[in-house]
């Protein structure tokens, strides 16, 4: 049975959500499942904005045959060449055997990376940077938006309805209820830290890419941003953009701490917490802990976005850094998180290393600032110790 919705007058959603699949590219959890839109133009010329996962292919087919009623497709437009999106590009061309694909050079060598077509040339359109398609009554602009998150990613932009198909962009892990639109729901009680848990994992090491999109879009007039994953946006779209903004531009949201440790017998964890309590006391409010032994990386990455200081509290572990927080560490470099604060506190009972080995892996971040004192634990934290604790509290208080 078809599954659609009406975007606007031309323009239907027909995607479909996965609630099935525990891990997105089998890696971040999705405990709320995850939707894969796709769109089509119904004007004097079809247009498929996109395919979707293979998850969920029955239904998408089941879609497009219905709201086509009986019409031939006439092009695909394909934004971002990664399975979750591509993976029914086959199988459309042989439902749609007289379909153009309409990409650009980077995807279409990827197409054949992916699939074995043994396609002509006159069955692709390949556009760059500022080419049009006219459908009829739309014109289709084409937006080049590299390593946004893919080197092949671009957008469109329908200048008639003024809908930006911005690929994976502006996208948030969760499925799609019902409420495509993200007015439909209470979208920053329920959905916001999902979206920064996507844009961090996903698209967080391209911040400067995406500011360079976002440029772009600033000359746009859009009235609707359709996204490859979660809620189509057509109201309050600068308050989401404002994110996309300071997310990218590594600005944080709040000036708040997170507390991320690892412990392996509860003591390094008693001093985070003796920290935690010293924090409240300077009047620190919604202080997180997370312990990285038990919280997928992905959400402590989302939260590292979010707060202006960090601090991290681990025991050295053979030598090295506590095998779980060494592993959060190198994943936060690898999203080239940048101007925030760190707090260290470290542990050992025969030889305390940890804190200067996690200083070592931060040192490679932009713009980054260490707070002192650094709290060094033997084996456990100690009386004496109570009133440097309180020292580091008021030096983060006193940076926030």
């Amino acid at each position: 049975m078809h599954n659609v919705r009406k975007v606007t007058a031309d323009l239907t959603w027909l995607g479909a959500s996965d609630n099935r699949l525990a891990l997105f590219e089998n890696v971040y959890p999705i405990p709320n499942g995850i939707s894969y839109n796709s769109y089509l133009l119904n004007d004097e010329k079809t247009v498929l904005f996109d395919t979707v996962d293979s998850s969920v292919r029955r239904q998408f087919f089941e879609n497009l045959r219905h709201t086509l009623n009986g019409k031939a497709l006439d092009y695909v437009i394909i934004h971002h060449m990664e399975p979750d999106h591509c993976a029914e590009l086959a199988d459309l061309l042989r439902i749609c055997p007289q379909v153009r694909i309409v990409c650009n050079m980077q995807t279409q060598k990827m197409i054949a990376q992916f699939f074995e077509l043994g396609l002509p040339d006159e069955r692709f359109m390949l556009v760059k940077e500022g080419d049009t398609l006219n459908t009829g009554t739309h014109t289709l602009n084409f937006v080049s938006a590299p390593m946004v998150h893919w080197p092949e990613v671009m957008m469109t932009y329908d200048s008639t309805d003024k809908v930006l198909f911005s690929a994976d962009a502006f996208g948030t892990f969760g499925s799609l209820n019902g409420n495509i639109f993200a007015d439909e729901v209470d979208f920053k009680r329920d959905y916001l830290d999902e979206a920064r848990r996507y844009y961090t994992n996903i698209v967080g090491k391209y911040g400067p890419q995406v500011q360079n999109v976002l440029k772009k879009a600033s000359a746009l007039d859009i009235k609707t941003i359709c996204p490859l994953h979660g809620f189509i946006w057509r109201n309050d779209l600068g308050y989401f953009i404002d994110k996309y903004n300071k997310w990218s531009a590594y600005e944080p949201e709040d000036k708040a701490v997170v507390i991320a440790y690892g412990s392996i017998y509860g003591n390094t964890y008693d001093a985070a917490a003796v920290l935690a309590t010293k924090l409240a006391e300077q009047g620190i409010e919604n202080i997180k802990m997370y312990d990285v032994s038990k919280t997928h990386a992905s959400y402590i990455i989302s939260e590292a976005f979010r707060v202006s200081t960090i601090v991290l509290a681990a025991p050295t572990y053979n030598g090295g850094i506590f095998v779980n927080m060494e592993n959060f560490l190198h994943d936060l470099v690898a999203h080239n998180l940048q101007n925030r604060r760190f707090a260290i506190m470290d542990n050992g009972t025969w030889a305390v290393m940890s804190g200067k080995q996690m200083k070592d892996l931060l040192t490679t971040l932009k713009n980054c600032e260490f707070i002192e004192p650094q709290i060094s634990l033997k084996s456990a934290l100690k009386e004496n110790q109570l009133a440097q604790t309180g020292e580091l509290a008021a030096a983060i208080k006193a940076g926030l």
